[in-house]
């Protein structure tokens, strides 16, 4: 059975969607991915959208939406995009905060930036858990 993963922010609207985006392109193979937030937003960060189809073909429109923390099963793994307020709390035998700074309201260099650092981190994560770094 593969661990489950939650990245998680406030909104659950544009760093966590990628996260989740890019998980699923790059690691599902290795472990299911969820986001979700404490608040939700009426759709997702369309810069974001728009980012992630032009750089790695996938149309988050399609398969997501802003979700809360109870919206999704319960996981093995947390992981904090960067809040810079308090993160949610969502329990987990493992929880790491990728301190990845918000690009809502920036150029699209910003998405782009933060786009490349999730995909760094998301296969990261993956050979970890692949590794047995990660116990779980």
């Amino acid at each position: 059975m593969k661990p489950k993963v939650a990245f998680i922010c406030v909104h659950n609207s544009c760093r966590s969607q990628m996260a989740e985006a890019l998980a699923n392109l790059f690691a599902a193979d290795v472990f299911d991915s969820y986001s979700a937030g404490t608040e939700t937003k009426p759709q997702i960060n369309q810069d974001a959208v728009r980012i992630i189809k032009e750089m790695y073909g996938v149309d988050m429109n399609e398969k997501h939406k802003s979700k809360l923390l109870g919206d999704i099963p319960q996981v093995d793994i947390v992981i904090k995009m960067g809040c810079n307020v308090v993160c949610p709390f969502l329990p987990a035998k493992v929880t790491e905060d990728w301190g990845l700074d918000d690009p809502t309201g920036k150029d699209d260099e910003a998405f782009k930036e933060i786009a490349i650092k999730i995909e760094e981190k998301v296969k990261n994560l993956k050979e970890r858990i692949k590794n047995k770094e990660i116990v779980l």
